[in-house]
This record gives structure tokens, sequence and C-alpha cells, in this order.
């Protein structure tokens, strides 16, 4: 194809080169030549004679034929390649007019661009005005906006705090008011524009001011939140109470500014605490008085029994007086738990440990208790495990108070067999003694599901048919434990139901000093005294009459404060037996009228129904002593021979004086080892020193009023995991400084698995709440006066 196509431009060029005639003229003269040749090969191969004829035939038409042909053929060709270089031209023509296009584009693709560029340039700074303006618009916008915003909101705080009813007020660093809210305008009756720029001593009363401004003087100097409680004046003349809390502001350079107050009306809540004290007082009122007017007839039948005892009985008449004299003695019992109670709601309950002839304790209670069994047709038996300790420092009255409780309810429920004391005591190495009693009884035993129960306050153990028992009212039991655990012990139970229950007493107490009491003559005494006696019962005047009597001494009587005023001779009698409570005068203003009218008093003893165990009040209302009724024999007897026979016996000032101080000091040790753990504390002291130690209690004394406030405010919201959170920090911070009755009773106040331990909650709180102050005290004087080197 492409050698054809190089013929064809061989033809084409021949044409041009030769001319139009020339080139048919040669081409006619190929042709004719050409067709003779084919005549020829054509005969040849047909095997043909050749004839000239023929050829003439075939050169004649070729003649004819051949020109036009060609001619025509040259026409066309010649007009194809005129064409061709026209077109040839033209292709020229548009390849320069297509170069000269590209470069045209290009250099309007340039201009566009750089116009592009320019546009671009000129559009962003014009958004960018535009946008900046947008902004700006913006900005305005949104100022005003949040300026609104702010409007509202400041609006709205101030209808808040409008209709706050607790008062809302700041003032300046010098004093004088610069905003407040409605509550402060009633309280003053003037406006906030006419309270800004006024002084407290231009709004309050003198005494209201004085009080407002003293405070704000403390907060300025000190820079620091003060709240306290101030009565408070309405233009009307109304007082209200209020809780004033005041808060000093700043700047954010720190530059003090004033403060602010608030303040909220409490008077009510003042009313309601006044209304419970006053309710605590008429309850204490109540128990005391109704404990008196029992124990008035209690004491006359404990007395009278006692007496008829020691006089001639047949069998029978000796048992039912045994068992109005034992009935009498757990009646009087039942009355200790419920003056118990009251102080154990007032923390008034305390602890007076004396020296005690241990032996006869233990023979005292082993009497007791045969005569109760006796009673009741059981059988009773003390066992002394160990030997006995001569004596002991404690409180005794209470002790025997919790083993009685014990004992009375193993014989109450005891319908069969008996009650067996075991009684133990055995020395430690710091020179305690450790005593441990054990009651067993087989009566009719507790549940083992309300054993942990019993010495919750007023709980109670159900039979199955509901009737309650084992427990009696639920007081003695939980007073007992109170009391064990006041002096450092404890109390626990076994039982098996049907079978009987053994209850466990184990305290540690220091052993006394072995000072022997003067041995009691049973004779009458050396001469016959004149006794003046003050009583309004006239059961009791019979049996303090009579005890007398017995001892060969006199006695007069009065049965008011009146009649003993005008009947009183100071130099006709040797001691006077007073009765606190009279029907006209108390005992403590009779002791005071007679001071003020008489120089050579004669001894005065307070007479109570109530235990005595401090004597301080009576001392310093001028009596030597006081004893409780129903009066005993061994306890007049003392009495006597103490105040009005000292120059009789063979014990000189000295002597009496030594045994005072030594009594005086065994009590004193006993209350610092319930208090304090030394052990831990002499050891501590001997590696870092005093000071480092008084730190840390001084430290513990700072954090304890935040631990109390948390404590308080879990207890009002029922919150019992913070208070048990709460309460081992308390133990752990007691612990740390030896302060061990804090740490024991925080002990429980943690441990709610302990029984009851909801119901006692409030009980420990408030025991940690009032006693950590005296302890602390109790526990810096005693490490200052072990370590003063």
């Amino acid at each position: 194809m492409k050698q054809l196509k190089t013929y064809s431009q061989y033809y084409v060029d021949l044409l041009v080169k030769l001319g139009i005639y020339r080139f048919s003229f040669l081409i006619a003269v190929a042709l004719i030549t050409l067709a003779i040749f084919v005549q020829l090969g054509i005969s040849w191969v047909l095997a043909e004679e050749f004839e000239y004829k023929h050829m003439l035939r075939s050169l004649a038409f070729g003649l004819i034929m051949t020109p036009w042909a060609v001619y025509f053929i040259s026409i066309v060709v010649e007009q194809l390649e005129e064409s061709r270089r026209r077109l040839s031209k033209l292709v020229s023509k548009l390849s320069d007019m297509r170069e000269r296009d590209l470069e045209l584009n290009n250099q309007l693709t340039q201009n566009l661009d750089k116009l592009n560029l320019e546009m671009k340039e000129r559009l962003s700074a014009e958004d960018s005005r535009e946008q900046a303006m947008l902004d700006l618009e913006h900005e305005v916008i949104q100022r005003e906006v949040t300026q609104i915003a702010l409007s509202e909101r400041t609006a709205l705080l101030r209808s808040f705090i409008d209709a706050c009813p607790d008062l809302f007020y700041y003032r300046t660093a010098d004093g004088v008011f610069s905003g407040c809210n409605q509550a402060v305008e009633k309280l003053t009756g003037k406006t906030e524009k006419e309270l800004v720029g006024l002084t407290p001593w231009q709004v309050y009363k003198k005494e209201i001011a004085q009080q407002i401004v003293e405070t704000d003087l403390i907060v300025f100097e000190n820079k620091e939140e003060l709240i306290y409680e101030q009565w408070l004046e309405y233009p009307d003349g109304r007082k209200a109470y209020f809780e004033l809390r005041k808060v000093p502001f700043f700047n954010k350079d720190g530059q003090h500014l004033g403060l602010v107050g608030f303040g909220r009306d409490i008077t009510e809540r003042k009313l309601n605490e006044k209304s419970l004290e006053k309710a605590s007082r008429d309850k204490t009122t109540f128990i005391s008085t109704i404990s008196h007017e029992l124990r008035t007839p209690l004491n006359g039948i404990v007395g009278l029994s006692r007496m008829l005892l020691g006089t001639s009985l047949d069998k029978e008449q000796r048992q039912y007086m045994q068992t109005i004299n034992v009935s009498a003695i757990t009646l009087g019992h039942i009355f200790n738990d419920i003056i118990d109670i009251d102080k154990f709601d007032r923390n008034k309950l305390e602890l007076v440990p004396s020296e005690l002839n241990f032996n006869d304790f233990v023979t005292e209670l082993d009497s007791l208790s045969r005569l109760m069994a006796e009673q009741k047709s059981l059988r009773f038996e003390l066992e002394r495990l160990t030997d006995m300790p001569d004596s002991v420092v404690v409180d005794a009255t209470r002790l025997r108070q919790v083993l009685w409780n014990l004992i009375s309810n193993a014989m109450k429920f005891t319908a069969e067999g008996g009650v067996f004391v075991n009684v133990s005591a055995d020395a430690t190495e710091d020179n305690q003694i450790a005593i441990r009693f054990e009651i067993e009884d087989t009566g009719v035993g507790i549940p083992e599901s309300e054993l942990e129960k019993i010495f919750a306050m007023y709980y109670q153990v159900k039979s199955e048919e509901g009737n309650l028992h084992a427990v009696g009212t639920g007081i003695g039991l939980a007073v007992s434990q109170s009391l064990i655990r006041k002096m450092g012990g404890d109390i626990y139970a076994n039982s098996e139901l049907g079978h009987g229950s053994t209850f466990t007493v184990e305290i540690t107490v220091p052993r006394g000093k072995g000072i022997t009491e003067v041995v009691e003559n049973p004779e009458p005494l050396q001469r016959p005294l004149s006794i003046f006696m003050i009583e309004d019962i006239e059961l009791n005047i019979t049996v303090a009459r009579s005890l007398i009597n017995s001892f060969g001494h006199s006695v007069d009587v009065a049965m008011t404060g009146k009649e003993a005023l005008s009947k009183f001779e100071p130099t006709k009698y040797d001691i006077v037996l007073l009765d606190i409570q009279l029907p006209d005068m108390t005992g403590f203003d009779i002791a005071k009228e007679l001071q003020s009218r008489y120089t050579n008093l004669p001894p005065i003893v307070a007479l109570t129904a109530n235990l005595v165990k401090d004597k301080t009040a009576y001392r310093e209302a001028g009596m030597q002593d006081a004893i409780s009724k129903p009066l005993s024999a061994k306890a007049l007897r003392k009495i006597l021979k103490k105040l009005c026979y000292l120059d009789d016996q063979s014990v000189d000032e000295k002597t009496h004086a030594t045994k005072s101080v030594l009594e005086d000091s065994t009590v004193e040790k006993v209350v610092t080892d319930e208090l304090v753990d030394k052990e831990m504390l002499t050891s501590y002291i001997e590696i870092v020193g005093k000071k480092p130690v008084l730190d840390s209690v001084q430290l513990f004394k700072e954090m304890m009023p935040e631990y109390v406030a948390i404590l308080d405010s879990n207890l009002v919201a029922r919150d019992q995991e913070a208070i048990v959170s709460e309460a081992h920090k308390i133990k752990g911070a007691a612990g740390s400084v030896g302060l061990k009755r804090i740490q024991m009773v925080a002990q429980q106040a943690q441990s709610p698995e302990l029984p009851a331990w909801w119901e006692n909650i409030n009980d420990w709180i408030d025991e940690i709440k009032t006693s950590y102050l005296s302890d602390i005290d109790v526990l810096k004087d005693w490490i200052e006066q072990e370590f003063d080197k």
C-alpha cells in the first residue's frame, strides 16, 4: 500500500513536469504499446496465429479511446493536484493559525490567571473587611445578648436573695452597710437605700450593735469566718434569735473589702431546745420525786423486816419475813436501775471507786443470794476458784448492783435446780486484779437468735407463746453492761434454750493498799449520844428510832424544816441526821440556815434515798457526811464512830490524813487507768519525748470538733456507713494519743454488727462528744505529773 502511494506520487509529479498534453501523449503511446504486447501475449498463450489485422484493430481502438481517457484522467489528476496544493496551503495556513491561536491562548490564559489572582486578592481584601465587619457586628450582638442575660440573671439572683427568709447583707471594711436583702429591710425597718452608708450603731439598739461591731472586728482582724448566735429585735419590738455567719471577702489582688453576713432565725429551734431541757429537768424531777416517794415506804419495809429478823421468830414467820426483806431489796434495785437510766440519758452517771474488802464483799453476796434462793426453794452455791485478795479498788455499789441484777434474773427464771456462782481473782503483771464472776442457772434459757440483743436498752426476749421472759423489764441487763463497760470490763452471756444460761462478768481493778478498817464493836458505844433527826416520813422515823435506841442512844425528831429550826439547840445534841427532801424546805436550806445562826454546830449528816457516791455537794453545803436510806446498822455505827468518837480511837490525825491521801490517790489512779493507756504512752514518750506527745494531743483536740460535727450530720442523715467511717477515724486518732475510753466508745460506734447498734449509737456519740475534752485534760495532767523532768 505504501508502494502504491509512492507510485501514485511519481505519476502526479511526472504529470506536473511534462504537462497535460505531452503527458497524455506519452501515456497513450505507452498504452498502445501495452495493448499490442497484450494481444501478442494472448495469442501466444492461446496458441493462435498472430494476425496483424487483429493488432490493427487493437491499435485503432487504442488510438481512438486512449487519448480521451488519458486526457480525462490527466484533467482529474491535475485538478486533484491543484486541490492538493490549495489544501496544503490551507493546511499550512491553518497550522500557522493554530500556532498563533495556541500562542494567543497561552497569553490569554496568563492574562486570565493574572486577572483571577488580582480578583482573588481584591475579593480577599473585600471579604476580610466584610468579615471584620460581620465579626464586629456579631461581637456587639453577643455583648448585648450577654448584657441582657447578665441583667436577667442579676435580676433573678436578686429575686432569690430577696425571697430568701434568711438575712443577707454586706458591709465595707469601714463597717458601713453597702447592700442587703428584704429580710434585713424587715428586720431594721429601713430600705436598702436608707441602710447604705449607715453603721450598726445607727441601725440597731446599743446593746445589739455592741455585739455586732465586736464580731465584725473579729472577722476583720482574723480574716476568718465567724459563726455565733444573737438576739435581734424587729421594729415592732418582736425579738428573734438568729444564728449569724460572717465571712470576709477580698478583691482579686487579695485586698480586704469587707464582709458578707448571713443570718437564720432559729427562735423556734431555741424554743424547742429549751422545751427539751425543761422536759429533761421535769423528767429528772419526776424520777427523783417518785423515787423518793416509793423508797420511803420501801425503806420502812426493809428496815423493819431487818429489825424483825433480829428478834425471836418461829421458822414460818422467819421465812415470811425473809421473803418480805428480799422482795423489798429487789424492788430497791429496780429503783436504782430506773434512776441510772435517767443518769445515762443525761451523761451524769459516774463511778466512785474506793477501797473494798473483797472477801467481805463476796461473803455478803453469798449470804444475800442464799437467802433469796431459799424463798424459791432453789439451790445456791458460790465457789471461790482462787484465793480472794484482801482489798481492791472498785465502785462496790455499782458492782454489787450488777451482780445482784444477774443473780436476781437467774433466780427469777429458774423454776427447778439452782443458781451457781463462780468467783476468781487473779493478779496481773502490773499489780492489777482480774476479777471474774460466772452466774450459771438451770432456768428457761434464751434462744440463740435473741442472745446478742439482750443487753440492748428495753429489749425483751419473747417466748414462743408471746410471753415475756428471760430478761425481765429489759432495763437491768442494759444498765449492768453499761456499768461494767464504764469500769473497763465486759459482760457476756451463753445460753441454751430450756437448759439455762451463764452470764460472765470480767473486770480488772487495782489492788488495794491493804488498809484495814477499825473493827466495829457490836456492843453499845462508850456513852449514849443525843441525836437530832429531821425526817418527815413516820415509817422512816420508826425504823431509825428503833435502830438508834438499839445502840443505846436517844433521838429527838422534827418533821418539817420550820419545826427543826425552832426546836434545835446546838449544845443539846451530838449529831444531826438531816433528810434532804422535806415538805417545806430542802436539807441544804436547813443546813445553810443553821450555819448562819450558830457558830459551834454538831456534825450534820445528810440522809438521802439516792445512792451516795460523790459527797462533794453535801460537804460544800456544810455537812460532814451523807448516808443512804434505809439506814444500815453498819453505816450508822461507822458514821457515829467517825464523827462523834474521834478522840476515843487509837488512831491519830496523821494516820487519818495518810489514809485519806492514800484513798484519794488510789481513786485517782483508777480513774486515770480507765481513761488513759499508760503503758502505750510511757513507751511512746520514752522514744520521742514529752513535747511531741503533747503536740499530738493538742492536734487531736483541734481535730475533734470537725470529727464530731461530721458525726452529728451523718447521724441526722441516718448515714450508717458514714458514721462507721468517721467513728473509725476517731478510734484511730484516740488510740494514737492514748485516750483509752474514747477509743473504746469509738470502737463500739464503728461496729454496726453489734446487737442493737443503731439503738445505742446516739448514746455512744454523745459520750464521745461530752467526754473527750475532760479526758484530754486528765491525759495532759498525767503526762505533766509523770514526766515533769
